[in-house]
């Protein structure tokens, strides 16, 4: 933490936040703000840090919410960060550390209370605490301010007006953190909420002018990965030996407990982790997930999700929709270069398949890049690991590959991206191999996983349709490659004569009992059945459309010719057979007439000379492999739990009691 455990332990008794949370009302205009305001510290880095913080001052936060009411002392907090934030550009463009620093602390408390407010109350309890306001006995408001929709308003004016600088970057990150907060409702529910008073300011009135500009800014900050300035940055330095790290004000200074709560402390060191990484790029991506997955309201659709749907490249010229206010342009080869670089979290990779499955100017650039290689490989690796990869991450990086595999000209491009040793495949040295060959290896990989492990029917449909994507433009395979293809071939007969095995053995034992039933065998074929049928749709779909740019595939299926024998005569397949048969038949003759003992190279000549002598009306044509990736039916009912999960385990300096949240089982995450 940076301070002893005791000096967080006397949180509770601070007379500052004592008298926060007291019986008394605390006018906006009170010399006290600026007492409790003067405090310094290093936001929390961890959600060990907040846990022990908010462990600390859970006592005062359930004082404020007894006598908030009576007191509101909570509009008052508000009010004076409101006053303070109408100068914050200016603040920061005349270096003006000390206003920037206690407008930050402003918020930071407020977000800390606002936490414990959303866990412990419903949204309705939660916007009447807002409207508390110290009143005479008898006496009536003047005017009905919305202080909510306000502060809402302020923290977007914030995130896209004021200049990303060292003295700003803990505020920018401040008010990112305090939105995703007011959003965390959700996290309370086992529902989806569809009507939420948050949303609702959000996705109408003064908020909605921001939308376009608070997305821009939201993917500026991911693209751009700024990291955290050193601690300390956004506090005046010490100007002589003996200074303390509280400085006068006019009105007052902090003295007694307070000086000594500091988390981190001005000379106190980052840790290793976030010298690597950007707090704000992390805490923006996911508050960005969050606002494009609000579902839509029953009059207007999303407007966070329109802008994300809508924005174009700088480079664009054409005139923007006017059936779309939101649309806005951004840097899409440094969008690009970002999602390259940051593939190894969930939420980069769900942002990934976010634009390109609902933003088609991404898309069409991202398919047109002559580099794609840069964005492939990092996805392949994560299918490759997917032992280390929760089942969600993996979900997301293959339906990218099936999204992409879409394209013919991705399909045709990948086989003309030569790779050198590709260190993280361990179970072969792969000195040179094309990117095609490569996804095929890591596809097929993940079939295979799941045959043993995981056993998910999506995971092998969602395989195997990527595979089929590809098939018609499969040029020159790695003989590795085309061993992974006939050996996965292998494992599905392999497991198909045993279920054939099971079911027979099965009904001859049940044959006059009738006391347990009989295990569902049949579907069991059948899914194999199904599976066995796309394979040999897959080969065939190669054999029919570049025989003859793929000689070790012909090579592999020759070399195990007695796997398909069983094949030809069954019912399920005997149509698809036809052209495998004749193309066994074909080369099989070739070779014999070659005499025997042949060496590899020499079996490849005869194949490759074979390719061209075989007449191309001899193989029966198919309808071509086509899969499309096809949301499912209210995806939010997958897509909110999943982007909450992110939230939860990987906001910076965020921590909700796992005991509380009813959204998702702590495993699902």
């Amino acid at each position: 933490m940076g301070a002893n455990s005791s000096s967080i332990s006397e949180l509770p008794e601070n007379e500052y936040l004592k008298k926060l949370a007291g019986a008394e009302p605390i006018s906006e205009n009170d010399p006290f703000w600026n007492q409790l305001l003067s405090f310094s510290f290093t936001t929390p880095t961890n959600s060990a840090d907040l846990k022990l913080l908010e462990e600390a001052t859970i006592s005062v936060c359930k004082s404020l919410v007894e006598k908030n009411p009576r007191t509101g002392n909570l509009g008052s907090l508000v009010k004076v960060f409101l006053s303070r934030t109408k100068e914050l550009k200016i603040s920061a463009e005349c270096q003006n550390h000390l206003f920037i620093w206690q407008a930050h602390n402003a918020l930071f408390i407020i977000c800390c209370l606002l936490k414990v407010f959303i866990s412990r109350m419903s949204e309705e309890e939660l916007q009447l605490h807002f409207t508390y306001e110290d009143k005479a006995p008898g006496s009536y408001g003047t005017e009905c301010e919305d202080l909510i929709e306000e502060l809402l308003c302020c923290l977007i004016q914030l995130i896209v007006e004021i200049p990303l600088l060292d003295i700003t970057y803990s505020i920018s990150l401040e008010a990112v953190t305090t939105l995703i907060v007011f959003l965390s409702c959700q996290l309370f529910h086992k529902e989806i909420l569809r009507e939420s008073i948050i949303h609702k300011y959000l996705m109408h009135g003064r908020c909605v002018p921001y939308t376009s500009r608070l997305v821009k800014t939201l993917l500026y900050n991911f693209i751009r990965q700024e990291r955290s300035p050193p601690p300390g940055t956004h506090v005046f330095q010490q100007q002589t030996d003996g200074g303390g790290l509280l400085y006068g004000i006019a009105s007052g200074v902090a003295t007694g407990l307070w000086t000594v709560f500091t988390l981190g402390g001005v000379g106190s060191k980052a840790s290793p982790q976030l010298e690597r990484c950007s707090p704000l790029a992390n805490q923006s991506l996911l508050l960005l997930l969050v606002l494009a997955n609000l579902t839509d309201a029953p009059d207007t659709p999303n407007p966070y999700r329109q802008a994300i749907m809508s924005f174009k490249n700088t480079q664009d010229s054409t005139a923007f929709s006017s059936s779309n206010p939101h649309a806005f342009q951004i840097n899409f080869n440094s969008l690009y270069t970002a999602l390259c670089e940051q593939q190894k979290s969930d939420q980069a990779t769900l942002l990934l398949y976010t634009l390109l499955h609902q933003n088609s100017n991404v898309r069409t650039y991202v398919l047109a890049r002559t580099d794609i290689e840069n964005l492939v490989l990092p996805i392949l690796e994560i299918l490759y690991h997917v032992e280390e990869r929760n089942s969600h991450h993996v979900y997301m990086a293959l339906i990218i590959l099936l999204i992409l595999t879409e394209d013919d000209g991705f399909n045709r491009s990948i086989h003309e991206v030569i790779l050198k040793n590709i260190t993280w495949y361990a179970e072969r040295i792969l000195t040179e191999i094309s990117l095609g060959s490569l996804l095929i290896l890591v596809v097929i990989r993940t079939i295979q996983y799941n045959m043993t492990r995981t056993r998910d029917k999506y995971l092998h449909t969602n395989c195997l349709a990527a595979l089929a994507n590809m098939s018609a433009q499969f040029r020159s395979l790695h003989q590795y490659a085309a061993q992974r293809i006939i050996s996965l071939f292998s494992l599905l007969s392999k497991k198909h004569n045993k279920v054939l095995e099971q079911a027979t053995q099965s009904l001859r034992g049940s044959i006059g009992s009738t006391d347990s039933p009989l295990p569902d065998y049949a579907q069991d074929l059948n899914v194999i059945e199904e599976v066995i049928r796309m394979m040999l749709e897959i080969i065939n779909s190669c054999l029919t459309n570049s025989l003859h740019h793929n000689p070790n595939l012909v090579y592999a299926l020759l070399y195990k010719r007695d796997l398909f024998e069983q094949f030809r005569t069954h019912p399920s397949f005997q149509d698809i057979m036809q052209n495998i048969d004749l193309v066994i038949s074909f080369f099989s003759s070739r070779l014999e007439q070659a005499g025997a003992e042949l060496s590899v190279e020499r079996v490849l000549e005869i194949i490759k000379q074979g390719a061209v002598a075989l007449p191309k009306d001899r193989l029966r044509k198919f309808p071509e492999l086509k899969f499309k990736y096809v949301e499912e039916e209210q995806p939010e009912e997958f897509f909110i739990p999943y982007v909450w999960s992110l939230v939860y385990n990987s906001a910076v300096a965020l921590y909700w009691n796992p005991h509380e949240i009813q959204l998702f089982t702590m495993d699902s995450g």
